[in-house]
């Protein structure tokens, strides 16, 4: 609910993915016929370093107010509260993905959006938030939990 009024993680997590896109569009010099080919790997490095960004402050934050202690002692079993972050976790990406998505398309000169790619990316993210999710509730109660979460999700 804070983070509807404040917007702190979600401004955050845009702006770091499109400074990812911007940098890499300015370091590499992509000629049209390289676009292919680099493109899907610069955008999915992007998603993917938003989003733990995103899941490491979006646990820290319910773990410092007591929210999540809250959660862990209603008479809800543990799947839900897992499936209900899982989920809200790959909303939160949908739209930092549906943001970036038209920037990086214009930057990259990227014309091969097609129901396919849409596809992919909703499967990839639902991936990326289950995983991100499990791996954010593993690293939460570490003392290196910032560092930890991004050792565990980049092998």
């Amino acid at each position: 609910m804070l983070e509807l009024r404040t917007k702190d993680i979600m401004v955050s997590a845009l702006i770091f993915a499109l400074m990812v896109i911007v940098i890499f569009n300015f370091a590499l010099n992509i000629t049209p016929a390289m676009v292919d080919s680099l493109a899907p790997g610069i955008l999915w490095l992007a998603f993917a370093f938003a989003g733990v960004l995103a899941m490491g402050r979006a646990f820290i934050a319910e773990g410092d107010k007591g929210s999540l202690d809250g959660l862990l002692l209603c008479p809800v079993s543990r799947d839900a509260i897992f499936f209900g972050k899982m989920i809200s976790m790959f909303v939160f990406m949908v739209v930092i993905e549906s943001l970036v998505l038209p920037i990086f398309v214009v930057l990259f000169n990227f014309d091969s959006i097609s129901f396919n790619l849409i596809g992919i990316i909703l499967l990839g993210t639902l991936g990326f938030a289950t995983v991100g999710t499990l791996f954010s509730a593993i690293a939460f109660n570490l003392r290196s939990r910032e560092i930890m979460l991004p050792l565990l999700f980049f092998p």
